[in-house]
């Protein structure tokens, strides 16, 4: 199976020309400061034009009684292996699992520092030595307009099992260290029986805590779990996504048209969770239980039909998933949100500071 990438008809807003090094968030929080929890992460609240700052602890009394969290379930693998051309090592990004059994992988070079530069994909007929004595075979690239994932056909043990026995977290160059498989899973991450999950973090829910999960439901706010499992992005390929798998069930469908229907708000824990309930709707905004793979690309002249805000990072400039905050609050609200997340000094990426869009 070859899935075509979408593309967005016009370019999201730049209001920086770079994000400053030293506002990449190198490590998780809790780290920075010892004795902190996930969730003390800064967070800049856009309403319209108008730019507010909280911390996320806040986000209960930013919430009201019947609006409800759209959060993704997908856990996030260890997607990253070691593997050989020859002589010559590589790093395996394990993207995606096709319908045929085949994987999207990404090959890169290590670059001497613990993390990995980009390397030319292919050429077909590519084989890659894994450990444990298996091997893949790049047969194709993904999309015709990137050569940069390739779909590999793969010989030996399962890859789920390959990822547990021998996978490390995906990390980019802009992080300190390496760090434990479970400080990129979300509260809300369940495994998935035939080993799917996400390549890299659904970022957006990293902050929640099971203490605020609870303080939000003792105020009335709901929860609907859907899940998207996320490919492979990679820090200096600002492509927009690549199709993924998702599914929205049928309880969580049903909660969200009864919370929309009693004037409650949608808000989306993550440009994820938005790909996965945009695609389960409608003309009419009204989502159905879906299954399968979505090739949407949220963009302002497609809009939205559903979510109401989002609660996501803070994106680099060419970020594709800009269209996507634009298409819920607008250009000149992203443009000042922006402006202002510079200004105060927030941090990027997915251990830095939360951004909460409302029109």
């Amino acid at each position: 199976m070859t899935l075509a990438m979408g593309v967005p008809p016009h370019e999201p807003v730049r209001a920086w020309a770079s994000v400053p090094e030293e506002l990449s968030a190198r490590v998780p929080v809790e780290q920075r400061r010892p004795g902190l929890d996930r969730d003390a992460v800064r967070m800049l609240v856009s309403r319209g034009v108008e730019v507010a700052h909280h911390t996320f602890p806040e986000l209960p009394r930013l919430l009201r009684a019947g609006d409800l969290l759209v959060v993704n379930t997908s856990a996030t693998l260890a997607a990253a292996v070691d593997g050989w051309i020859g002589h010559a090592r590589v790093v395996v990004h394990f993207s995606t699992r096709g319908d045929d059994g085949r994987w999207a992988v990404e090959l890169r070079e290590p670059d001497g520092r613990g993390t990995t530069r980009a390397r030319a994909g292919g050429p077909a007929g590519t084989e890659v030595c894994l450990p444990g004595g298996g091997w893949l075979v790049l047969e194709e690239p993904l999309s015709g307009r990137s050569g940069r994932l390739w779909w590999a056909r793969v010989t030996g043990p399962g890859v789920p099992g390959l990822l547990r026995e021998h996978g490390r977290p995906i990390r980019y160059s802009y992080t300190e260290r390496d760090q434990p498989l479970s400080v990129y899973q979300t509260v809300f991450a369940l495994p998935s029986a035939d080993g799917a999950g996400s390549a890299e973090m659904p970022s957006a829910a990293r902050p929640f805590t099971a203490r605020l999960v609870t303080e939000l439901v003792s105020r009335g706010v709901q929860f609907a779990p859907v899940t998207l499992h996320t490919g492979v992005a990679s820090a200096e390929a600002h492509e927009p996504p690549y199709p993924e798998r998702f599914v929205v069930p049928e309880a969580s469908a049903r909660v969200i048209n009864a919370v929309r229907a009693g004037g409650g708000r949608i808000v989306a824990v993550g440009t994820t969770a938005v790909r996965a309930v945009e695609s389960a709707a409608g003309a009419d905004g009204v989502v159905g239980a879906r299954a399968g793979w979505t090739d949407l690309v949220v963009t302002p002249e497609r809009g939205v039909r559903v979510v109401d805000g989002l609660l996501t990072g803070l994106h680099e400039p060419e970020a594709s998933h800009l269209l996507m905050l634009e298409a819920v609050a607008g250009r000149e609200a992203i443009r000042r949100g922006y402006e202002a997340a510079v200004r105060g000094r927030y941090l990027w990426h997915e251990f830095g500071d939360v951004h909460f869009v409302l029109p």
